[in-house]
């Protein structure tokens, strides 16, 4: 029976699969801790500035985690294929503040602290979304069950922040701003999500030798996913609403030890 839990389980259970699964999101922390960095040293809204160096360390974090978790198993990172790079991808369509960008030394305005902060919006609900069903199916797990856990409590923290600060932004008259980015970016993301997923399922499927017809079964399914997200999915990306928990970026990152 194909579910998340037996692919999942069985990308684990092979070093090579789960060496790719790892080197991917690791390298896509890295790229959200390096931005986040950049972003805090840029902005001029000291309310806000902390808030993204937090959300820059907790991704340097989960990079680090994702590499101890393949250091455990005796795994090196591996190269990341170009069609797999979720986070260059959304950048490649205009999605998020470019790179190039964010290397100036220049002060971002308030329009990019609004793209920046719908980007993060939506991309962390995915993110959140993501590690919930990785908790589902390895919360309990022995060696990777403490590192899903403490990645899935940062992104909702993230996510509950990305609501708080757009809010704020909302009240002080940036509302159609911030609603137009938000559907542009959600827009883009489910279909960058589709093209990586059908990318990472592909790769997955050499290392795993997934025989023709699964590999179809599996690729009709993020089709139907994305269909889904297309007619009206999206839009669970685009709302606001206060967050359970206030402040949710408010201190210092915390620690992992994984090394």
């Amino acid at each position: 029976m194909l579910s998340a839990r037996t692919l999942f389980q069985e990308i684990h259970a092979n070093d090579e699969a789960f060496g790719l699964f790892c080197s991917i999101a690791a390298k896509g922390e890295d790229q959200g801790g390096w931005e986040n960095g950049r972003i805090a040293a840029l902005v001029a809204d000291q309310h806000l500035a902390p808030k993204i160096a937090r959300h820059g360390a907790d991704e340097d974090k989960h990079g680090r985690i994702f590499n101890a978790l393949m250091h455990k198993r005796g795994l090196t990172p591996v190269p990341v294929p170009d069609d797999t790079d979720y986070t260059m991808i959304l950048e490649r369509q205009g999605i998020g503040l470019a790179h190039a960008r964010l290397r100036r030394d220049e002060q971002l305005t308030e329009a990019d602290v609004i793209t920046y902060l719908a980007h993060s919006r939506v991309t962390e609900q995915r993110a959140s979304e993501q590690m919930r069903l990785l908790c589902k199916i390895f919360g309990d797990h022995p060696e990777v069950g403490r590192a899903v856990r403490m990645i899935s409590a940062d992104e909702d923290n993230h996510l509950a922040y990305c609501h708080e600060e757009l809010l704020r932004l909302a009240a002080a008259g940036h509302g159609r701003r911030i609603l137009d980015t938000l559907r542009e970016t959600a827009k883009a993301e489910i279909r960058t999500y589709r093209d990586v997923s059908l990318a990472v399922m592909a790769h997955m499927g050499a290392i795993l030798r997934w025989p023709k017809a699964k590999v179809a079964v599996l690729a009709a399914g993020i089709q139907v996913v994305y269909l889904y997200e297309l007619l009206g999915g999206w839009q669970r990306m685009t709302t606001l609403k206060t967050p359970a928990k206030r402040n949710a970026l408010g201190g210092p990152a915390t620690a992992a030890t994984f090394d």
